[in-house]
C-alpha cells in the first residue's frame, strides 16, 4: 500500500559510483569472452556479468508507447490520486467499492417500491442515497479501523490498513470521521423530518456493529441490520413514513441477504460457528430471503417482472451456493462480489414490475369503461 512518504533518493555520487562499476565488470568480461574466442561476445559479457548487479542503481524507465493500458477500475483511480490522499480513500474503501455497492442496493430497492405504479424511480432519491452510501460506508470503515487498530496490526491481511500502518493517526482519522459524518448530516437534513429521526437512528448501529465481532458469534446479524437500514429509509423518504407490511420484510430480506454473502465473504466467526454445514445454513438464509421477498411482492400489488425477477434469484443463489467452495479464498470472493449482481437483478425486477402495474391499470379501466357502455 502507498503509505504517502516520498521514496528516498540516491545520491549522485552514489549512482554515478554503481554504474561505474557495472560497466567495468561489463568491459572485463567482454574483454575476457574476446580473448577466449566466444562466438557471441556480447552475450557472453551478459553471462559473465551478469549484468547489473542487483544492487546497482538503475534509470526508472520511461513510459514509453508499450506503457500498462489505462485503467477505470476504483483501485486504479485510488493509485492515481495524489499521494497524501490516497491512504483516506483506503480508509474509505474506494478501491473496493462493492461494500458500498452491498450498502446501497437495499435503499435502490425502497426507493423502487415507493414509486408510484407506471413511473421509475425518483432519480434524484436514488443519487442522494448513493452519495450517502458512499459516506456512510467509508464512516462505518473509519470507525472499524479505529476500533481495530491494535488486532489489525497483528493480521496479515490487515497490517496494512492507514491507521494500522501508521499513515494515519487517531487525531486524523476522529477529523476525517468527523468530515465524513457531517456531509452525510448534509444529506440526511435533504429529506422529510420523519426519515431524519429514522436516519439519526442508524448511527447507534453503524457505531457499534464493529465491536460485535468480540462478543458473538453472530457479526454478520449486526451487519444486516446496519447495512439494510436503507431498505427503511428510502421507502420513508418518497412516502414520509414507513409502511411495515412492505418495509419489514424488506428489511428482513436484506438482512438475510447479508448473512449469505458476508459468511462467504469471512466464513471466519459465524462460518466457524457452521463449519462443513456452511451451505445448509446458506440455503436457509436463501429461502427466508426469497420467501420476505415474495411477501413484499404481495404487500406491494407486484407484478409478473418482478416475479421473473425472484426466480432469476433462486436460480443465482442456488449456483452461488452448490458451486461455493468454502476452502478456497478466491472462490469465495468471487461468490462474494456477485452478489451485486444479485442486488441489480431485484432492483431491475422492481422497477419493471412497478412498470408493468400501469398496464393493468389500463386494462382495467377500459374493462369498466367497456362494461360502463354495454
Amino acid at each position: 500500500m502507498t503509505s504517502g512518504r516520498a521514496e528516498p533518493r540516491p545520491r549522485e555520487g552514489t549512482m554515478l559510483g554503481a554504474s561505474g562499476a557495472g560497466i567495468a565488470r561489463g568491459l572485463r568480461a567482454a574483454t575476457r569472452a574476446w580473448l577466449l574466442g566466444s562466438p557471441c561476445p556480447v552475450l557472453a559479457a551478459a553471462r559473465a556479468a551478469g549484468a547489473l548487479g542487483a544492487g546497482d542503481w538503475r534509470p526508472p524507465a520511461g513510459p514509453g508507447p508499450r506503457g500498462r493500458p489505462l485503467s477505470l477500475s476504483a483501485a486504479a483511480i485510488v493509485n492515481s490520486a495524489p499521494r497524501p490522499v490516497q491512504p483516506y480513500l483506503r480508509l474509505m474503501r474506494l478501491d473496493k467499492p462493492i461494500g458500498t455497492w452491498l450498502l446501497y442496493l437495499p435503499c435502490t430497492w425502497s426507493i423502487g417500491l415507493a414509486a408510484e405504479p407506471g413511473c421509475f424511480p425518483d432519480w434524484y432519491m436514488l443519487s442522494l442515497f448513493g452519495t450517502g452510501a458512499v459516506l456512510m460506508r467509508g464512516a462505518g470503515c473509519t470507525i472499524n479501523d479505529m476500533w481495530d487498530r491494535n488486532y489489525d496490526k497483528k493480521v496479515t491481511r490487515t497490517a496494512n490498513r492507514p491507521i494500522a500502518a501508521g499513515d494515519i493517526s487517531i487525531f486524523q482519522s476522529f477529523v476525517f470521521l468527523g468530515g465524513q459524518l457531517t456531509l452525510a448530516l448534509g444529506i440526511l437534513l435533504c429529506l422529510n423530518y420523519y426519515s431524519i429521526a429514522l436516519g439519526a437512528a442508524s448511527l447507534f448501529l453503524v457505531i457499534t456493529y464493529p465491536l460485535m465481532k468480540r462478543v458473538t458469534y453472530w457479526p454478520q446479524l449486526a451487519l444486516g441490520l446496519t447495512f439494510n437500514w436503507g431498505a427503511l429509509l428510502g421507502w420513508s423518504a418518497i412516502k414520509g413514513s414507513c409502511d411495515p407490511s412492505v418495509c419489514l420484510p424488506l428489511y428482513f430480506s436484506g438482512i438475510m441477504w447479508t448473512l449469505i454473502y458476508d459468511t462467504i465473504y469471512a466464513h471466519q466467526s459465524t462460518a466457524l460457528r457452521f463449519r462443513e454445514n456452511t451451505k445448509q445454513w446458506l440455503s436457509g438464509f436463501s429461502v427466508a430471503m426469497l420467501a420476505s421477498l415474495s411477501l413484499v411482492g404481495v404487500n406491494s400489488d407486484q407484478t409478473v417482472p418482478y416475479y421473473t425477477a425472484l426466480a432469476a434469484i433462486a436460480a443465482h443463489l442456488t449456483h452461488q451456493i452448490y458451486t461455493l467452495d468454502i476452502h478456497r479464498p478466491e472462490d469465495c470472493w468471487d461468490k462474494f462480489t456477485s452478489n451485486r449482481t444479485l442486488g441489480l437483478i431485484v432492483f431491475l425486477g422492481i422497477v419493471l414490475g412497478n412498470l408493468w402495474k400501469e398496464k393493468q391499470i389500463d386494462k382495467a379501466k377500459k374493462n369498466i369503461d367497456s362494461k360502463t357502455e354495454n
